[in-house]
């Protein structure tokens, strides 16, 4: 779970409320359900309109990935790489085709299996980039969802406020409503810009930073084909793949293990000399 997020959630609405209470005001008054039907049902209801299903469909199930982010692992698919390029040194292409059977991610099968077909680098690399930009289109437009309903909510907050002042106004002859109902007519507003600035625009923001970094994986991905295609050499191999981590620093390469020396074979040499 990212801890942040849980954090961040409960701290903005937990203000809101304090400073509330400290100035005197009670938590029940922000209990509207006519505000709530108004705000939140008038939003979703404007994202319905402008979004096909898949989308919002898809958006919906991305939302978890606010508390549940998927697992970067791009430190370990490094590791598993550079194990496949030593396999490819030792056995040749053709090792790994049982090892892309055993892959789960359907990206990895897919390049995998173009480098044991012997399909030429550069064709590795534009099918594997349509298929990145494509999923980043998709995921994109899924968390663009959040985004939408923090540009509409305050306008439909406001448009809560107006029809709740509309409804005290048609009470003028009763003096001693007017004020209840005119802070009811208010909770609207605050309902639209508070779900907006502390819960929409914060979670598409957070998606697609997710987003671009499930992209920097697969472009990673990417780029292991095609070293794996054309046999790079390995720590020129290792340096440009590492370029794809967070924080990323230069350091010595790992040798290949076709181009490790046995011990026996090294205490040997340095006898000879």
């Amino acid at each position: 779970m990212d801890i942040l997020s849980l954090i961040g959630f409960f701290a903005g609405v937990a203000c809101v409320l304090t400073a509330m209470m400290i100035d005197g005001g009670s938590i029940l008054a922000l209990v509207q359900g006519s505000a709530f039907i108004i705000v939140f049902g008038g939003t979703i209801a404007a994202v319905l309109l402008q979004s096909p299903l898949p989308v919002f469909l898809r958006g919906l199930r991305m939302l978890m990935w606010v508390f549940f982010p998927p697992k970067d692992d791009r430190a370990e698919l490094l590791t598993e790489i550079l194990g496949w390029l030593r396999i490819i040194r030792r056995q040749f292409v053709l090792a790994l085709d049982p090892i892309a059977d055993q892959q789960s991610d359907p990206f990895i099968r897919q390049g995998l299996r173009m480098v044991v077909d012997g399909i030429e680098a550069a064709h590795i690399r534009t099918m594997l980039e349509t298929t990145i930009t494509a999923e980043e289109h998709e995921e994109t437009l899924a968390a663009e969802i959040f985004e939408a309903m923090g540009g509409y909510s305050p306008t439909v907050g406001i448009l809560g406020a107006v029809l709740g002042l509309i409804t005290v106004m048609s009470h003028l002859d009763d003096p001693g409503k007017l004020g209840a109902g005119i802070a009811t007519a208010f909770v609207a507003t605050v309902y639209g810009v508070g779900f907006a600035n502390l819960i929409s625009l914060p979670i598409a923001n957070k998606l697609k930073v997710l987003v671009r970094r499930r992209v920097r994986r697969l472009e990673m991905i990417t780029e292991g084909m095609v070293g794996l295609a054309i046999m790079e050499p390995p720590m020129q191999f290792e340096m440009r793949l590492r370029g794809y981590l967070d924080g990323a620093e230069p350091h010595e390469a790992h040798p290949a293990a076709g181009d490790e020396t046995p011990p026996g074979d090294a205490s040997e040499a340095a006898a000879a000399e």
